[in-house]
């Protein structure tokens, strides 16, 4: 097997600009083919998005059960709406095909551990889509941390605060009127804060603590929330998400993606490090890392830049080629975090053990 080869279920805005022309390469003026996957083909719902499908050199099949009967398919990349996911997922390893799914992995936690029980049963690799640890300068803040240039850490802060849903436009949108897709900013952005968190500090989170935002907007999820956490190895921090906050505009929405990690001897602070970008330079914004020593600053730059869509099917391609099977219990995790936030905050901020 030369290379997995892979079909994308859900070819909207993010499967075409994001997963099929980054993650996969189809954009082959920026990138250069990937050594383990291959797109080769791509389905949605609106027969409309044929054209910007075999725009790519793809090929277009006319249904997802056309895509689950084609031998030549290894591999399926899950990108349709939420409460899909689960459903599709399911038939996909059922019907022999690895799959990578974006996150959230379900909608609800009794059908996501039904996936990594299917995964189990069928033996194929299942993983979530949660891009950002792959970011190259999220790796550097995590290997900052371990080597200790901050001195002892004992508190870090994850924001994804934004304006969105303010139109009428927007606030029809799943993000803004449909709580069963996971929208509002726990289910959306709230979840990437959260399994960062994890990664930065290779610890998961035990239990937490969350109050939403006060209710200003005219849209049906809540306008945003502030997280309190614990980690397993005793570290707290927090998450503030929300849709109701203008950051000036695109520049500062971007650059306000990120985070701060705070130790005795210095702070690290990311800049739209949360984000979909990757760190080139013909991205909207500059992606920075800043090691605050109070009394000096020092710019951090990765040594090589990575695409972070790459490296989720670049991972998933080779758990498949070596049978490290993946069974996307992260994917579950997260969904946990997301509805222990929603139960805490509807209980008055009490604290729920996870």
């Amino acid at each position: 097997m030369e290379k997995i080869k892979y079909a994308i279920i859900g070819f909207g805005g993010i499967a075409e600009n994001r997963i099929a022309k980054e993650g996969f390469a189809c954009d082959t003026a920026r990138f250069g083919a990937l050594d383990k996957a291959e797109l080769t083909g791509a389905t949605d719902v609106n027969p409309a998005r044929r054209e910007a499908v075999e725009a790519l050199g793809l090929t277009w099949y006319g249904s997802m059960d056309d895509i689950l009967a084609d031998p030549e398919i290894d591999a399926v990349f899950v990108a349709t709406n939420n409460l899909t996911h689960a459903k599709i997922a399911e038939a996909a390893m059922r019907a022999g095909k690895h799959v990578i799914v974006e996150k959230p992995i379900s909608t609800n936690i009794t059908d996501a551990q039904k996936l990594v029980a299917t995964a189990k049963e069928t033996g194929m690799s299942l993983a979530v889509d949660h891009m950002m640890v792959f970011n190259s300068y999220n790796e550097l803040a995590k290997e900052t941390i371990a080597a200790g240039k901050l001195g002892a850490v004992n508190d870090c802060c994850f924001h994804m605060e934004f304006s969105y849903g303010s139109s009428p436009e927007e606030a029809n949108t799943w993000r803004c009127s449909s709580i069963e897709e996971m929208g509002g900013p726990i289910g959306d952005v709230a979840s990437h804060c959260m399994y960062m968190a994890e990664f930065m500090f290779d610890s998961p989170i035990v239990s937490l603590a969350c109050v939403y935002l006060p209710k200003m907007m005219d849209m049906k999820v809540e306008d945003g929330a502030y997280v309190k956490f614990t980690m397993a190895n005793g570290m707290s921090g927090s998450a503030k998400v929300a849709f109701s906050e203008n950051r000036g505009g695109l520049g500062g929405t971007l650059s306000n993606l990120g985070y701060e990690i705070y130790g005795s001897d210095a702070a690290l602070r990311g800049y739209a490090t949360l984000f979909q970008l990757s760190g080139y330079d013909d991205e909207p914004v500059k992606i920075r890392l800043e090691l605050d020593k109070f009394d000096s600053q020092e710019s951090l730059k990765p040594e090589k830049i990575q695409n972070i869509y790459q490296q989720v099917v670049s991972h998933h391609a080779e758990s498949i080629m070596k049978g490290t099977q993946m069974l996307g219990g992260d994917g579950v995790h997260n969904l946990e975090l997301c509805a222990a936030a929603h139960k805490s905050a509807q209980n008055n901020g009490s604290v729920i053990e996870v």
